[in-house]
């Protein structure tokens, strides 16, 4: 079986195919092409994969191309985990978003828009080249703002195109883990919303739902990541869980203000240390699996520091510095290409899933995956407060794809000002104007 990557030269890249090594099941992936164009950044993840695989029996051969049409080409899964702009435009988001006084994220607020309205249109581009190199391939989106990308995607891919996030994941297992569930796989996760703009609602094991033993524990809720940052008050207030990243519209001035407190934002910090781990890696005696596992270690270990920092929650526990992604995927694609039926948390068309949105919505939900991809299961509705915001973030979601495919610059000023974390049109305006003049990519805007 075939497996194409875009974004090939990516450094999350190992992540996939050491998962990959630990298949050993008939119909697993035996051949890896990656696709990338930076050919310095190819050669780089090339040399931690065959570290990766050295000793390792019949492990999926490997090639690189920056050529897309033959990656794709006999592709049965393509991943898509690119990034336009590259790390300096991620740090480009956050700076022009907090010289404005709001929020840069890269899936959040402006820089989040800023990021689709560059990413949107190459995406596009993709799923039409694989809808006509690839017309039986499986698409697992991982580029961000992934919601956003998977229903642009999903309009010439239809269900073929499979967005994934490991944040519901290791959000699932933290509660788990908290609850003493042995297997949190035993566990049913009834969480739903938004790529990170989710809830969790209830974790279900043998029928019972064990969320409310955590909310009613103040030392349970103060002893896990969400629980230190957004407080055990808040979250018995809410009756839920929410993702992670929902600390950015809960606390937004708090993580704001330490977002133009820290010395350098989370893009330039993974900019400048990506850069010294691709230029190590141009020796030909560097270890570059050595240097790839230190320099993954720092990332995880730094992940939304500047939100601890503000909600005093201290460093992150050790044994969530594991990633997920990459478990997921695999996941996904053996339930997909051997019919091994399970349930995954995954970025689909809604269908009939959330009756406040329509259809052809992407929303974040349990599916039930087999071969015949990822089907979403019914949910209770969204409580008031979560629906109004779901329904805000994804009429902004619209706006940018509408702003994308016409090259409107002001249904872009539209997806700016209507974004609940930014508060007025005067700074919509100047967030286009400035994302413009450092992003070519948006030069399409008109």
């Amino acid at each position: 079986m075939k497996l194409t990557i875009l974004g090939g030269g990516g450094f999350r890249v190992p992540l996939v195919y050491g998962a990959l090594l630990t298949d050993r099941a008939e119909g697993r992936v035996t051949r890896v092409v990656l696709h990338d164009l930076d050919a310095g950044r190819l050669s780089a993840v090339t040399r931690v994969l065959a570290e990766q695989a050295a000793g390792v029996p019949d492990a999926p051969e490997v090639t690189a191309t920056t050529d897309l049409d033959e990656a794709l080409r006999g592709a049965d899964f393509v991943f898509s985990a690119i990034r336009v702009g590259g790390l300096q435009g991620r740090a480009h988001d956050e700076r022009v978003a907090l010289a404005e006084g709001v929020l840069g994220q890269e899936t959040v607020g402006a820089g989040g828009i800023a990021y689709g309205l560059r990413t949107v249109p190459v995406a596009v581009e993709i799923a039409r080249r694989v809808a006509r190199l690839a017309p039986g391939a499986w698409v697992i989106n991982f580029t961000n703002p992934a919601g956003l990308v998977t229903e642009a995607m999903s309009r010439h891919l239809g269900d073929r195109v499979i967005g994934i996030c490991d944040s519901p994941v290791g959000l699932g297992r933290r509660i788990a883990r908290v609850l003493g569930v042995r297997d949190p796989g035993e566990a049913f996760v009834d969480y739903v919303g938004l790529n990170h703009l989710g809830w969790v609602r209830g974790l279900r094991v043998a029928g019972r739902d064990e969320l409310p033993r955590l909310l009613a524990d103040p030392g349970l809720l103060g002893s896990f990541e969400e629980g230190k940052l957004f407080g055990a008050d808040w979250l018995r207030s809410l009756g839920a869980v929410p993702n992670e990243y929902l600390h950015y519209y809960y606390f937004n001035r708090e993580t704001v203000r330490a977002y133009q407190e820290a010395e350098q934002t989370r893009g330039a910090f993974l900019h400048d240390q990506q850069a010294r781990f691709y230029a190590a890696v141009r020796d030909p005696g560097a270890p570059a699996l050595s240097l790839w596992n230190d320099t993954r270690a720092e990332r995880e270990a730094t992940y939304m520091a500047e939100n601890r920092e503000s909600a005093g929650a201290g460093e992150r526990d050790e044994d969530d510095l594991s990633g997920g992604y990459e478990k997921v995927a695999l996941a996904l694609m053996r339930a997909i290409a051997r019919d091994e039926r399970t349930t995954l948390i995954l970025n689909v068309r809604n269908r009939h899933t959330l009756d406040v949105l329509d259809t052809d919505a992407v929303i974040e939900v349990p599916c039930l995956v087999d071969a015949g991809g990822a089907h979403p299961v019914t949910v209770d509705p969204l409580p008031g407060h979560a629906t109004g915001l779901v329904c805000a973030v994804k009429a902004v979601e619209r706006e940018v794809l509408a702003a994308a495919g016409s090259g409107s610059r002001a249904t872009a000023v539209k997806a700016f000002a209507l974004h609940p974390l930014v508060d007025s049109v005067t700074v919509a305006r100047r967030l286009v104007d400035g994302y413009c003049q450092v992003h070519p990519g948006l030069a399409y805007l008109r």
